[in-house]
């Protein structure tokens, strides 16, 4: 089944249930007449910064935005992309696309002027749905983009260059269009996170979407009612599918804009949300906040809160443990996919497991994995390979790169190019990236086993380690470390504290600044690279 009859299906059994919610606390009272299409929700409802849509208008939006995109002519395989912050239009326009037969292509939101044409152009793309934050970045290739395009402008103001979305769908029937569509339609084109260079394309039929739904469900038991909080970016498979487990369930979502302590905590607080799905850079705020007093637990009504998970990177133990002292009755549980595995779930540590902190888990629902080393033969377990996944939510391929593609998916199985270990129990542990590992001395150092154990130390807030050229040893290892605020921290004391690593994991160069990560949490080591390269080792100590 497409996972657009969930939609269906909620707004025949659930209509005047809310569906989603949108938070924006940096907006004022002039949210209350933007977006006119909207005042079929009770204006009472609203607060200053507040929407809200059941399931019925959620629907009837998908619906029109699809009729409006077939009566312009967009046929079943075309590309629509979506480039829009979150917001309460994202998902029934998301939703719109697929029913209309057409394919989804997300953009990141951070992407530049000239990404934006790139990945337009790499995709195919034949329609260009924009929020107003990016009239500039379209406007700059407008004549390029335009061309065999139609831009449409999600927004009060429309620009010369494009059409309104408003006016566009204003006369559209709310109907479902007359579009047959299977699991074996392609149904999305999402783009690779970009850090070793340009993003791929990356696509997916109808039965990838429809599996992590469900596996999301699954995996968190959602139910009718609970409440997911939402605040990393819509345009990333992490952030939909793990909403993607509201749809399923048929049960209320909110999406937030902003990542302060204090805003994630009233959010929960005000809407009664259960489930959260956080940053490990928000768990460390949110913590320091706590430590510190700024946020205190008695300002806010947090009891009906029982999950909290993390995703897009490593987690280290420590900063669970710490979690666990303020929410002990938390259930806890932690999700590791790609785009190129529809997201987030392939592997799936399970709230049962918490004894297992540390390890991204099992196999997820539907899925099987292995390690394998370089010539592709499982290693014995306990040993270090790359680790592949085989299941239901595997690309059908990179669009339009058949080199690429045959080199991630061989037999069915996609080598993911992290580097795991798998444990005497079966679980599975994440060592690094195949691309990150560093060869030092004729060793390999596995970075993120490093940063794990810096971010023990009680001054450091975040870390990354990276390698660097080194005449004597090939490459040496340099930890960018970013201090808690109003601590001090020097060199030695960094130094003396990695005294109970071996010799050979040592960090060689200790620099002090701030850690670089994209909108889902990860660290920007290609920047980092680039920042600091050889000529560039100067260690600022005694930095606060």
């Amino acid at each position: 089944m497409p996972v657009t009859d969930f939609l269906e299906r909620n707004a025949e059994k659930y209509p005047d249930d809310i569906a989603l919610v949108e938070l924006n606390p940096d907006e004022n009272d002039k949210r209350r007449t933007t977006w006119k299409e909207y005042e079929l929700i009770q204006p009472s409802r609203f607060e200053p910064y507040r929407r809200e849509i059941t399931w019925r208008v959620f629907n009837e939006k998908a619906n029109r935005f699809a009729n409006m995109l077939i009566n312009r002519g967009v046929k079943k395989g075309d590309k629509v992309a979506i480039l829009m912050y979150n917001c309460l239009e994202w998902l029934p326009i998301y939703f719109g696309v697929l029913k209309s037969g057409a394919i989804a292509v997300p953009f990141n939101f951070r992407y530049d002027a000239e990404e934006i044409l790139y990945c337009a152009e790499l995709a195919q793309v034949d329609v260009i749905v924009f929020g107003p934050a990016f009239i500039g970045r379209i406007e700059t290739n407008a004549e390029r983009l335009i061309k065999g395009r139609l831009l449409i402008y999600a927004g009060d103001t429309c620009p010369d260059f494009a059409e309104s979305y408003l006016e566009l769908v204003a006369d559209c029937s709310s109907q479902k269009p007359d579009v047959k569509i299977t699991e074996d339609d392609f149904g999305a084109i999402y783009f690779s996170s970009g850090t070793t260079g340009f993003p791929k394309a990356i696509l997916h039929k109808h039965q990838s979407l429809t599996q992590a739904a469900q596996m999301e469900q699954i995996h968190h038991g959602t139910n009718r009612d609970d409440t997911f909080l939402c605040i990393p970016p819509l345009y990333h498979t992490g952030a939909k599918f793990h909403w993607m487990g509201s749809l399923v369930a048929g049960s209320k979502a909110v999406l937030l804009k902003g990542t302060k302590p204090e805003t994630i905590f009233s959010a929960v607080s005000n809407e009664h949300c259960t489930i959260v799905w956080l940053l490990v850079p928000w768990v460390q705020d949110i913590l320091d906040a706590l430590d510190n007093g700024a946020l205190k637990l008695s300002d806010y009504k947090l009891k009906q809160w029982r999950l909290m998970h993390i995703g897009a990177q490593p987690v280290p133990p420590s900063l669970i443990k710490r979690w666990r002292e303020y929410f002990p009755d938390h259930a806890y549980d932690t999700n590791y996919g790609l785009s190129e595995s529809t997201g987030p779930g392939c592997v799936h540590l399970g709230v049962e497991n918490i004894h297992k902190v540390g390890a991204i888990g099992i196999p997820g629902y539907g899925w099987e994995c292995k390690i394998v080393d370089k010539d592709g033969c499982e290693v014995v377990r306990g040993n270090v390979g790359e680790l592949c996944v085989k299941g239901p939510g595997v690309m059908t391929c990179y669009y339009n790169d058949e080199k690429a593609t045959t080199e991630a998916i061989k037999d069915g199985w996609l080598y993911t190019g992290d580097m795991a270990m798998q444990d005497e129990d079966g679980f599975y542990f994440l060592v690094d990236r195949k691309k990150d590992i560093i060869v030092s001395g004729g060793e390999n150092i596995y970075p993120v086993q490093i940063e794990d154990f810096l971010r023990r130390f009680d001054k450091i807030k975040d870390a990354a380690v990276i390698g660097l050229p080194d005449r004597r040893l090939g490459e040496k290892t340099a930890a960018i470390i970013e201090i808690k605020d109003g601590v001090n921290c020097t060199k030695e004391e960094v130094d003396t504290f990695c005294l109970e690593l071996p010799r050979y994991k040592r960090p060689k160069e200790i620099i002090f600044d701030d850690i670089p990560r994209n909108a889902t949490g990860k660290i920007e080591k290609t920047k980092l690279r680039k920042i600091y390269g050889a000529d560039c080792l100067v260690a600022k100590e005694n930095m606060s």
